[in-house]
C-alpha cells in the first residue's frame, strides 16, 4: 500500500471486492478497491516514530494493514501475548515492561521512545515495530525508507534478539555466544559447501529461504549460528517458533540434523573422517561404514536416545532449561536456558552450566538424562556412558592398531572402492567422536566388532584373544 501523498490519518485500505455476476456462470470480477480509511493514529512526539497498535484495534498493529501474511504468522506468536503473559506471571515489575512492549529494546534506537517514553498501551506486546524499529517514516514514504530488522546477536550489541533475551532471567544469549554455534570463524569462506551450516546466510540460502534483514547483503562478513537461523521470528507453526520440527526421526526435516549428517559414510575420493554425523547415528541408518558379515537389523539399530522414550531427538538431552538454587539458602541463582547446547556441561563453582570442553564426568551435570525418561539418576546416567565410552574405546583402538599392520595400497582415493582398511578407519574415527557412545554406542560397538572380524579375514591381523568381538552393551 503506498500512501505517498495521501494524509497521515487518511490512508488507502486495499479491499479485495469479488463481483459475481449471477447471469455469467463463474466469472468472477476480482479488483482492488481503495476505500479511504483511518491507516494510523500520529503518535505522541516522545515515542519516537513507533506506531504500534492501530487505532481502535489492540490487536492489530499498524504494520499489519500492509502486511497481513506477516501479521496473521505473528499473531500466533508468544511475541504477540507479550503484556498478557507479564501481567498474568505475578511477576510483574516495571523492570520487566521495556522487554513486553515496543519500544528502543530489540532494535536500534537508542533513546527512550514507545511505551517506555509514553506508558501508552497501543504499544504493548512485542510487535512488528520491537524488531524493525519505528515505522513512521516507512508508512508515511514507504518506498523511502525500509525498515529491516538486524539478526546479528551479541551480548555488547544494543539492537537484535540479545536486547531481551539475556540477564539472569533469560540468558539465551550469553549462553549462546559462547557456544560453538556463537563462534565467528572463517574457515566457513574456503569452501562453498561449509557456509550451509557454518553461517547464517549460508544456511538460510541452503534451506530455500528467503528473509529479508539488515545484512543480507554483506558477503564479506561471516555471521554465526544466529537466533534467526533456527527461530522465524513471525512463524509460531513449531514450537519456540522454530523453523522446523525437532521431533521428526528424519534427518532432511529435523532441525538439529538438517546440519548434524554431513559425511556419515565414507566417501570413495577422500579419506576424510566422520563430519558432523550424529543425525544418522542418532537414528542408527545410513551412518558408517557396514562390513561385509555384519548383520544391520534391516539397515538400522536405533539408539536409545534416538528412540519414542525420547521424543525431542537432540533437543531432549543438548537444549534443556536448568534453574540453579544457592545449595544453602535455596535463593535463585541463574536461569540455564540450555543455549550452550551441552548435554553433559560442566559447573562452575555455584552449579552453573558453563562452555569448558574438558572437565572430568564428575564435574559435569547429568539433569537432563533424568528428564528425558532415561535414566533414574545422574549416578546411573553418568555409570552407563563411563562403560559406554570405554568399550567404544578399546574397540576402536584396537582397530586402529590392526591398520597399522594392513598394506598402504589399502589406503587409496583413486581405486574407486572403499576398502576393509579404509572403512573400518572411518568407523573408529567416527566412534572416537565426543558424543557417539552418547548418540548411538549399540550401532558402534557393532559397527566395531564386525570390522575387527573383517580385518582378521581379509588381512589375516587378529585382535588380543581378551578383547570380546560379542555385542556386550545390549540393545
Amino acid at each position: 500500500m503506498n500512501m505517498r501523498g495521501m494524509h497521515p490519518e487518511l490512508g488507502g485500505l486495499l479491499v479485495l471486492a469479488a463481483c459475481v455476476m449471477p447471469w455469467l456462470s463463474g466469472c468472477v470480477d476480482t479488483r482492488e478497491v481503495i476505500v479511504d480509511a483511518a491507516a494510523f493514529e500520529n503518535p505522541p512526539a516522545a515515542a519516537g516514530g513507533f506506531l504500534g497498535y492501530a487505532r481502535g484495534n489492540g490487536t492489530q498493529p499498524v504494520c499489519g494493514g500492509c502486511h497481513p501474511g506477516s501479521y496473521n504468522e505473528w499473531k500466533g506468536t508468544e511475541h504477540a501475548h507479550a503484556w498478557e503473559s507479564l501481567e498474568e506471571s505475578g511477576a510483574a515489575a516495571a523492570t520487566c515492561e521495556n522487554c513486553h512492549t515496543v519500544g528502543p529494546l530489540g532494535n536500534a534506537t537508542v533513546t527512550q521512545a514507545g511505551y517506555a517514553a509514553t506508558k501508552d498501551s497501543r504499544y504493548h506486546d512485542v510487535q512488528c515495530e520491537s524488531c524493525h524499529g519505528p515505522g513512521l517514516n516507512h508508512v508515511t514514504d514507504p518506498e523511502a525508507t525500509q525498515p529491516l530488522a538486524s539478526i546479528e546477536v551479541d551480548t555488547a550489541r544494543q539492537n537484535g534478539c540479545g536486547e531481551c533475551h539475556s540477564g539472569a532471567h533469560a540468558p539465551f544469549v550469553e549462553e549462546w555466544a559462547v557456544s560453538r554455534h556463537g563462534k565467528r570463524g572463517t574457515h566457513q569462506q574456503e569452501e562453498a559447501a561449509c557456509v550451509q551450516c557454518h553461517e547464517a546466510k549460508g544456511v538460510l540460502a541452503a534451506w530455500g529461504l528467503k528473509p529479508e534483514y539488515a545484512e543480507q547483503e554483506d558477503a564479506d562478513t561471516p555471521i554465526p549460528i544466529v537466533c534467526a537461523v533456527c527461530h522465524d521470528p513471525h512463524n509460531a507453526t513449531n514450537d519456540h517458533q522454530l523453523r522446523y520440527p525437532i521431533n521428526v526421526a528424519d534427518v532432511e526435516r529435523n532441525l538439529c540434523m538438517k546440519c548434524h549428517h554431513k559425511r556419515a559414510v565414507p566417501e570413495l575420493t577422500n579419506t576424510r573422517g566422520a563430519h558432523s554425523p550424529q543425525g544418522p547415528l542418532l537414528l542408527g541408518a545410513e551412518v558408517g561404514w557396514v562390513p561385509p558379515n555384519m548383520s544391520y537389523n534391516n539397515g538400522q539399530i536405533v539408539g536409545t536416545h534416538g528412540t519414542a522414550r525420547n521424543p525431542r531427538l537432540c533437543a531432549g538431552c543438548h537444549v534443556n532449561r536448568t534453574e540453579v538454587t544457592d545449595k544453602l539458602t535455596g535463593k535463585f541463582v541463574f536461569n540455564s536456558t540450555g543455549h550452550l547446547f551441552k548435554p553433559i556441561p560442566c559447573l562452575d563453582a555455584q552449579g552453573i552450566p558453563n562452555a569448558v570442553a574438558d572437565c572430568p564426568l564428575e564435574q559435569r551435570s547429568f539433569k537432563s538424562c533424568t528428564t528425558a525418561n532415561c535414566h533414574g539418576s545422574e549416578v546411573s546416567a553418568r555409570s552407563a556412558l563411563t562403560v559406554a565410552r570405554t568399550r567404544l574405546t578399546d574397540l576402536a583402538n584396537t582397530t586402529k592398531a590392526l591398520l597399522t599392520k594392513v598394506p598402504a595400497s589399502e589406503f587409496s582415493i583413486t581405486d574407486n572402492r572403499i576398502s576393509t582398511a579404509e572403512g573400518s578407519k572411518f568407523n573408529a574415527d567416527m566412534c572416537l567422536q565426543a558424543g557417539s557412545a552418547i548418540h548411538n554406542p549399540f550401532l558402534c560397538e557393532a559397527l566395531l566388532t564386525a570390522g575387527i572380524k573383517q580385518l582378521k579375514a581379509e588381512y589375516g591381523v587378529t585382535a588380543p584373544s581378551a578383547l570380546a568381538l560379542t555385542n556386550v552393551l545390549g540393545h
